[in-house]
């Protein structure tokens, strides 16, 4: 502590143990933007189905009649766009940018709907790459949400952590699939999330079982279910077991996947109804 120490951290800009603030790295959104509740989809590892489970969470929102959208924060792997369907490339006036609506009017931003073509690779390293994140937020008229989705790419990098530090994160949700591995990977995503003191709100096991369509047995082909382990583990509450269903990857393919009705997701759904709003007004993320 400094010999001048007046007790006023807010004005102080030493770096010392006693400093009595947490510092804040909230960034404001557009002028134009309310929403009601952040929620990240998070996965310590990639191709478990992360941006799925986050399209079926907006979409059950969406037929429940609430103003919805999903903040594709994937940059390097964006794959909402192609998911629900959207081939209208977002646009801009002199207020900011708008997000791009789906066939439900799920509204969209995603590094796909500001290029060319969707297939151009974003070659950019990271802090650019967080930094696009922070302006989809801060430079998106999104307009008044309820719940707002966000689909974060793989593990515990630049981007979950701008996101966790810069977003007004209400809590999240982990996906993962059954193989042992993932044990590990749901632990590393958790001790994140509660680093950064974000409460997880569910844990989703997608490719978690295959039932046969002669005889409607079930058959766990990546292995028996971690999802209730797990979830008593790290005193989750609610859970979701999404099986492997080729009607799943038809609708992915075809951005159809808002004509699936599907009962998967409802504890997780109401999980994120029932879960505070962490964040209202001028209220400050802050690091643990």
């Amino acid at each position: 502590m400094s010999d001048k120490c007046n007790n006023n951290c807010a004005e102080c800009g030493e770096d010392c143990a006693e400093r009595r603030e947490k510092q804040s790295f909230l960034e404001a959104p557009n002028a134009s933007t309310h929403v009601g509740k952040m929620i990240g989809v998070v996965s310590g590892k990639g191709g478990v189905g992360k941006s799925l489970v986050t399209s079926l969470l907006a979409s059950a929102m969406r037929k429940q009649g609430f103003e919805t959208a999903v903040l594709d924060a994937d940059i390097t792997g964006p794959s909402i766009p192609k998911i629900l369907g959207i081939k209208n490339r977002a646009y801009s006036d002199g207020e900011g940018i708008y997000p791009v609506s789906s066939q439900s009017e799920i509204k969209v931003m995603s590094i796909n709907l500001l290029l060319e073509s969707e297939t151009d690779p974003v070659v950019w390293r990271g802090p650019i790459i967080a930094g696009a994140v922070k302006q989809f937020w801060t430079d998106i008229i999104w307009g008044d949400v309820d719940y707002m989705f966000v689909d974060m790419p793989p593990g515990t990098g630049d981007v979950p952590l701008t996101v966790f530090q810069s977003l007004p994160v209400d809590g999240i949700i982990i996906v993962a699939s059954p193989q042992q591995l993932v044990e590990m990977i749901v632990s590393k995503a958790f001790k994140m999330a509660e680093t950064m003191n974000i409460p997880v709100l569910g844990l989703v096991e997608n490719m978690s079982y295959y039932v046969c369509p002669n005889c409607g047995e079930k058959h766990y082909i990546f292995g028996d279910s971690k999802i209730e382990e797990l979830a008593e583990k790290f005193g989750v509450a609610a859970t979701a077991r999404i099986p492997i269903d080729e009607k799943l990857a038809a609708l992915c393919d075809s951005g159809n996947i808002e004509s699936l009705e599907q009962s998967w997701t409802d504890a997780i759904i109401s999980a994120v109804k029932e879960a505070p709003a962490r964040f209202s007004g001028t209220e400050s993320a802050t690091l643990s």
